[in-house]
C-alpha cells in the first residue's frame, strides 16, 4: 500500500489541492461558481474537497457513511463548521431526511472517486435531481472500471498485488482466490469489481435518467497523481478518447459535469 492511503491527513490536504486546481477550473469553464453557492458532497470523507469549495466562498454539506472519516473531518475543518460553512453527517444518502437535513437545493453535488463504489448507481443518479436547485449541475470524477488500477488493487498489502496492472480484469473466482491466497481482505476488492463502471455504462445510466453531459475531460495521467507521485496530469489523447471501450484501458480518470432536462 502507498503510504498516503495509511495517513489521512495527508490525503485530506491533497483533496484540497487537487480541487483547487483541478475540479474547481473544470467546472468553472461551464458553470460559474459564486460566492453563497451551497454544495452538497456525497462520500464526502474528511471534507477535503468541501473545503476548496469554502475557501470560494460556498457553504457546504457533506454526507459520508464512514463515521470515523466524519469525525476526522470535524477535527480538521473544526473552524468552518463553527462558523456555519460547513456541515458533515454521517449517514447512507437514502437515509438522508433532505427536507429537514438539507434545507433547501444545492446549486453543485459532487462525486469524487464515489460511483465506482456504489451498487445500484442508477438508483442515486435519478435520486440527485432532487437535490439539486433548478439551474444546479453535478460533478462526477472517477476510474473506468478497467483502467490500470481501476480495481484499487494499489491498496492491497502487498507489494506484488499492489503494483499489478489490470489484476483486477480476471475472472471473479481466480481474482478472489489470489486475494484470499495472498492474505487480502478480498470482500472489499469483489465488492469493488461489482461496482466498477465504465465510460460507456455511465453515459448511458446518465442518459436514461434524463441528465444532459454539458462538459467532459479524460485524462491519461489523472491530476490527483501530481499529489501522489508528482507526476504532471496529461488529458488522453483525443483519438483515444474517441474509441468506445478501448478508451476505458488507457483513461485514468475522467471528468463529467451534468445537468437535468428540463
Amino acid at each position: 500500500m502507498f503510504d498516503f492511503h495509511g495517513d489521512r491527513r495527508r490525503y485530506f490536504d491533497m483533496q484540497i489541492q487537487n480541487t483547487h486546481d483541478y475540479v474547481i477550473p473544470f467546472i468553472e469553464e461551464q458553470y460559474p461558481i459564486t460566492p453563497n453557492m451551497r454544495v452538497l458532497e456525497i462520500g464526502c470523507g474528511e471534507g477535503g474537497v468541501l473545503k476548496a469549495f469554502i475557501d470560494k466562498g460556498c457553504t457546504g454539506m457533506g454526507v459520508e457513511l464512514d463515521n470515523s472519516r466524519i469525525e476526522h473531518g470535524k477535527q480538521w475543518l473544526q473552524k468552518d463548521i463553527e462558523s456555519g460553512k460547513i456541515k458533515l453527517i454521517s449517514k447512507d444518502i437514502y437515509d438522508v431526511d433532505a427536507e429537514n437535513e438539507f434545507n433547501g437545493g444545492f446549486d453543485i453535488i459532487v462525486l469524487k472517486d464515489v460511483i465506482e463504489h456504489i451498487h445500484d448507481q442508477k438508483k442515486l443518479i435519478n435520486r440527485m435531481k432532487f437535490f439539486l436547485n433548478s439551474n444546479g449541475a453535478i460533478f462526477f470524477g472517477f476510474p473506468p472500471w478497467q483502467m490500470p488500477y481501476g480495481g484499487h488493487q494499489q491498496m492491497c498489502r502487498g507489494k506484488l498485488l499492489s503494483k499489478l496492472p489490470y489484476f483486477h480484469l480476471l475472472p471473479p473466482p481466480l481474482y478472489k482466490w489470489i486475494l484470499k491466497k495472498r492474505g487480502e481482505h478480498w470482500q472489499a476488492f469483489i465488492e469493488m469489481k461489482e461496482t466498477g463502471i465504465s465510460i460507456e455504462g455511465f453515459q448511458q445510466i446518465v442518459k436514461e435518467c434524463r441528465y444532459k453531459i454539458v462538459h467532459k475531460r479524460f485524462y491519461l495521467l489523472n491530476p490527483i497523481y501530481q499529489y501522489k507521485f508528482g507526476l504532471k496530469p496529461k488529458t488522453q489523447f483525443s483519438f483515444i478518447s474517441r474509441i468506445p471501450i478501448i478508451r476505458n484501458f488507457f483513461t485514468t480518470c475522467v471528468y463529467y459535469l451534468i445537468q437535468a432536462h428540463k
